[in-house]
Formats: structure tokens, sequence, C-alpha cells
């Protein structure tokens, strides 16, 4: 059995996210320096190190899907300019932008989801599962079980990767982070589909941008 103390434990040791040290630990049958070579291998570890530092550069990309009838603008930070004009990181970018377009994202990362919204989305958890006659006990449990999936729709860096469904978008960043020896920052993001409503907030992004561009 995978204990809070062991996740802890590993996450000091290797800087790498919880979800990413229990699956270690878990594939690993609880084995702490294993599961250590395992977040290393698939640059986890190393990633994990260089997220405290800051990426001031980067890129906002701009990507059309559908003959204009999807509409993405996305701000990737990375820490050099020279890095920015790296082709692997403009891929990266790229990719990001139609995973935006592709798989309709609300928020980048969990922690960006307002407390009303979860508290929302939690409740009507509970309810269907009390539909479902499922014990007081229990619904907590399940809700918390359940609202993962939530987060995998709602969130990017949750989301499966369009390219390679086995991974998630966050482990996608993770292996750029290593790979480019930078550390990656997804800011910020505004997708338009034709007939849909804008809020300010993506009105606001949008005109930052067009600024920038000289628009």
């Amino acid at each position: 059995m995978i204990t809070a103390e062991m996740v802890r434990q590993l996450r000091e040791r290797t800087g790498a996210g919880m979800m990413d040290c229990k699956k270690a630990l878990t594939e690993t049958n609880g084995d702490e320096e294993k599961a250590i070579e395992l977040l290393r291998e698939r640059g986890i570890a190393k990633a994990a190190k260089k997220a405290g530092r800051v990426a001031a550069e980067g890129l906002v990309e701009a990507y059309i899907h559908g003959g204009g009838r999807i509409g993405v603008l996305v701000e990737v930070n990375i820490e050099t300019d020279f890095a920015a004009k790296n082709e692997e990181f403009k891929t990266f970018v790229k990719d990001i932008a139609m995973q935006i377009a592709a798989s309709s994202p609300e928020y980048v990362r969990r922690e960006d989801v307002p407390a009303a919204v979860l508290e929302n989305e939690k409740e009507i958890l509970r309810v269907q599962a009390r539909n479902e006659g499922k014990p007081e006990k229990i619904i907590e449990k399940m809700v918390e079980g359940r609202i993962e999936k939530f987060y995998a729709e709602k969130c990017l860096l949750d989301q499966a990767y369009i390219k390679d469904p086995d991974i998630t978008i966050d482990q996608l960043l993770k292996e750029k982070i290593a790979h480019i020896g930078e550390n990656i920052s997804i800011r910020r993001f505004a997708r338009f589909e034709r007939g849909e409503g804008i809020d300010k907030k993506e009105e606001n992004f949008a005109d930052e941008v067009m600024k920038q561009i000289g628009g």
C-alpha cells in the first residue's frame, strides 16, 4: 500500500508532483530508490527542479482550425530568448495551440479552477451518487475520485495529449523541460469558436496580443 508519507518523502527528494510520485511508487511496488530512477528516466525529477526558475521569454501562438471556425491564442513562456527560437520549443507551442482547439479546456491547471465552480461540480457529483443509491459514508470518496474526470476534461495540463493519449499535457510539458533544459510555463490561452460568446478576460488577452504583434 502506498501511503501519503511515502509520497511526501519521494516528493521532497525529487521535487516531482504528488501524482507523479504516487504513480512511480505504485509502479515500483513502493521501492523509493526505483521510483526515483523511474522519475529520472521520464525526465520528471529533472523537470521539477527547474520548475521554480523564472520563465519570462517565450511565444504567443495563433492557431486557426476548420476554415476559421475555431481560433486559439496561447502564451507559452521559457527562460531565455535563445531557447524561445528553438524549433522543438516552437513545435511544442504549436502542439499546445492545437490541443486547445481540439479539446476545449477551460483552465490551464487545476489550481485555476475557481472554488465556487469546483464546489458546484462536487455537489452535482454528490447528487448523482445519492441518486445511484450509494451510502453517505462513501459518497465523499466517490466524489474525490470522480472529480479527477472533471479535471481531465476542463484543465489543459490534465488532458490526454491528442497526439499520444497515453500521456497528459503535464507529462509532455515535463518531457520538454527536461529535454530543452529550461523551465517552460503555459501561462494562458483564449479559445474562440464561431457563434460562441467571449468573456472579458479573453477580450483583454486578445487586445494585448494584437498590440504586441502590431495589429
